[in-house]
């Protein structure tokens, strides 16, 4: 590389906002990886960066809000900065949003200079050079949102935080199932499972660099290998990062019902750093209903599955989503979704109103429900779950749990999370200790802390 390229690489800052799953942050990740591996930096304030990316999210209707609003947000601090005399930044914006309506955007948006899909972040540096060398001479956005390809592409790089204690692995990309309210396979392409040696390879990596947390993503975790070795494999997955030295933590993430094998039960079940947590994301129990959401499961099978899963792993927590509101649901079906809440008593549980989304089935449907009754039965799901996570919560009083320190508040309190907690999801514990004099914990810590009081989503406790 020149001096003259050196330096001006060097010089070259980038800010990253990032919205939306932990999978958007896996990709920030790499893209931050990339950018670096070229020579330039990552920066934590936009108002250093050359450029600035928005990778947004396009999931749902407020998901879209909130990646528009953030937009503009950056749209306004640039000119702002042209204003005061400084130099303007490239902006740049990425992932779901961008991917689906990258076209529209860029006539919509016309201050954006980039638009980038989910399978562009190892072009990003010679996009960044292309672009810089047109500014003089295009008055419109590039766009740059190419299609899935075939086989899982692995990342060339990935930068983590300074204290990567915990941190997700990407297991496979894309997903088949084509839910009837879902653009995901629309935008990240079919199911792409990873090559296990290269998942256990970053695992690795990842324990040498301090990680004590492997949180498994994917659109559907459970489906993995099957594409790639002509079966599940998430059971073999699972036995060898656990053979890791100083992986302490294994957590699932977005598994399907339908794809919960006995054998996965049992390896979950028997192997001591796989978290006895699970995410399964149910959406609904009504056989009607999931019909017409095209999931495969049923209302026995979800039964079932989760009889086994607490028969087998007895402080199993389940973490499930539900979504009320579906086109054509009756107020019976809302109320059968309702008990069925409440009888199963779920560990951790989120509601979402039915979002239309353009392009799917079930946005296509002309019955569409109010948005006020969507909005009405979900609150009326989540008045519910309160009493119950409340009622979990104070069940662990007494207990002593093991507790993964992520931060120390202002007044000097510590905050973490057991091992039935993922991280920016579910519940915290507070808690201090019993010598002021003792030494100091540190984000990533593991300590044994005994729980004095619970409440609605979070614990408080005192240093074992």
């Amino acid at each position: 590389m020149s001096a003259a390229r050196t330096e001006e690489n060097s010089n070259m800052k980038l800010y990253i906002d990032t919205l939306g799953c932990p999978k958007n942050f896996n990709d920030s990740e790499a893209a931050a990886g990339i950018w670096e591996h070229e020579g330039w930096q990552v920066c934590d304030d936009p108002l250093q960066a050359d450029a600035i990316m928005i990778n947004t999210c396009g999931f749902i209707g407020d998901a879209k809000k909130e990646s528009i609003d953030h937009i503009f947000d950056m749209v306004r601090l640039a000119e702002e900065r042209e204003q005061t005399g400084m130099t303007r930044p490239l902006l740049i914006v990425s992932g779901c949003l961008s991917q689906r309506y990258g076209q529209e955007l860029s006539e919509e948006i016309p201050e954006v200079d980039l638009f980038l899909g989910v399978n562009e972040y190892e072009q990003l540096p010679g996009i960044i050079r292309q672009r810089r060398e047109d500014m003089q001479r295009l008055e419109q956005p590039r766009v740059y949102t190419g299609c899935a390809p075939a086989m899982f592409e692995e990342f060339s790089a990935r930068k983590l935080e300074d204290n990567p204690y915990s941190a997700t692995i990407r297991i496979a990309e894309g997903c088949n199932n084509f839910c009837a309210y879902c653009v995901i396979p629309q935008i990240r392409g079919g199911y792409r499972s990873r090559r296990m040696e290269d998942i256990v390879r970053e695992g690795e990596t990842l324990a040498r660099a301090g990680c004590r947390e492997l949180i498994l993503i994917a659109q559907d975790v459970t489906e993995y290998g099957r594409d790639l070795y002509g079966e599940l494999r998430l059971p073999q997955l699972l036995q060898n990062l656990a053979e890791i030295d100083g992986i302490q933590w294994i957590r699932l993430m977005y598994c399907y019902e339908d794809k919960i094998t006995d054998e996965l039960i049992r390896t979950m079940a028997s192997e001591p750093k796989i978290c006895h947590y699970i995410d399964i994301p149910l959406q609904h129990c009504n056989d009607k209903v999931l019909r017409q959401m095209r999931r495969r499961s049923t209302g026995r099978s979800i039964r079932d599955t989760i009889g086994r899963l607490r028969g087998a792993i007895p402080d199993i927590h389940i973490r499930t989503t539900f979504i009320t509101g579906f086109p054509g649901e009756t107020e019976e079906e809302f109320e059968e979704l309702s008990a069925f809440a409440q009888e199963m008593r779920f560990e951790r549980l989120g509601v979402f109103a039915y979002s239309r989304e353009e392009g799917t089935e079930a946005g296509e449907r002309p019955d569409q429900i109010d948005e006020e009754i969507k909005t009405a039965r979900a609150d009326e799901i989540m008045r519910h779950q309160i009493d119950i996570s409340r009622q979990i919560n104070q069940a662990k009083i007494g207990s002593i749990q093991q507790v993964l320190v992520e931060e120390i508040d202002a007044e000097g309190a510590y905050i973490g999370r057991t091992r039935f907690d993922a991280p920016e999801i579910d519940g915290s514990v507070i808690f201090r200790g019993l010598d002021p004099r003792e030494a100091k914990l540190k984000p990533g810590d593991m300590a044994e802390v005994r729980i004095t009081d619970a409440f609605d989503y979070d614990l408080v406790g005192e240093l074992v």
